[in-house]
């Protein structure tokens, strides 16, 4: 059994196609369908239901992936470890992250990439939890910044970042005679613009309006936070987004808020894999994660 041949493997498994996976390994699509018949010949089981074209993974190859994948990965830490005691860490750190922290992000990656300047960080922003935890487990994200669930976090290592304040953003005349407070039936009065329904921090507000038997249809969605800021600046529109965005962007014309009875919080937290020893880029990232402060988020 070859490494190459389980990156093959592993790549067909994501890619779900011969010629993608081919390209994605930079080989031809018959030397990476020769090289996993190969790995099927020498397990004595099929692993790939084969038809006109990809048709899946059968049972056995659908148990193979996870080993292949934990296999690449050791082999992979190995290699960083070993070049770390002669030369420092270098390699590549993938991080991926929901979109409310897009704009804390680089509270963690900036001193890491000063710690470590030899390592190239490659940032996802615009992945949801679920996903992020799921990748990481397939060893496709070193690590992830998410909103922790234990539906979502079994068999990864949990390590709280920071707890996230909802606030609401609005340009400054919709707002008239508002101080520092405003209450959600107040809310659904204004022009609102939201994130789009499923996200967590939709789900955060229709949880909250809910609780005081309120409704609130929204006149614009988005899965972007960018889209929803460049909107309030028109000052036309009213959101509401993370304390964060606000601290991290300028917002000429708006005015922020707090929302009142009840207020809107969540857990932001860093997930890694919970295999030992695990990658070394990750490990290294945790070690800056307890140094950095990122300290509360202060009301508005």
């Amino acid at each position: 059994m070859l490494f190459r041949q389980l990156e093959y493997f592993v790549a067909l498994a994501r890619e779900r196609h011969f010629a993608r996976a081919a390209a994605a390994c930079y080989v031809s699509q018959p030397a990476l369908s020769e090289a996993i018949r190969k790995l099927e010949h020498e397990l004595k089981v099929p692993l790939v239901r084969r038809g006109q074209k990809f048709e899946g993974l059968t049972p056995e190859g659908e148990r193979l992936v996870l080993w292949a994948r934990r296999i690449l990965a050791d082999r992979d830490a190995l290699k960083q470890e070993v070049t770390a005691l002669q030369t420092g860490l270098t390699g590549e750190l993938r991080i991926g992250v929901i979109p409310a922290a897009a704009s804390t992000v680089a509270l963690l990656s900036d001193p890491f990439s000063a710690a470590h300047p030899l390592v190239r960080v490659q940032l996802e922003t615009s992945l949801r939890t679920a996903e992020i935890a799921e990748r990481v487990r397939r060893f496709e994200l070193d690590a992830g910044i998410i909103y922790p669930d234990r539906d979502d976090t079994a068999d990864l290592t949990v390590t709280p970042l920071y707890e996230e304040q909802q606030v609401l953003i609005a340009g400054s005349e919709l707002l008239t005679g508002q101080t520092d407070t405003i209450s959600w039936s107040d809310v659904t009065e204004l022009p609102m613009c939201l994130l789009a329904e499923g996200m967590r921090g939709r789900r955060l507000i229709d949880d909250a309006l809910a609780s005081r038997d309120l409704a609130l249809v929204p006149r614009l969605e988005t899965d972007s936070f960018v889209a929803l800021l460049a909107h309030v600046t028109t000052g036309r529109w009213a959101t509401i987004v993370p304390q964060t965005w606000v601290r991290a962007v300028t917002l000429p014309g708006t005015v922020t808020l707090r929302l009142l009875d009840p207020d809107l919080s969540a857990q932001v937290a860093l997930v890694t894999s919970a295999a030992e020893p695990g990658s070394v880029v990750a490990r290294a990232l945790l070690e800056v994660a307890q140094r950095v402060d990122f300290g509360a988020t202060p009301a508005p």
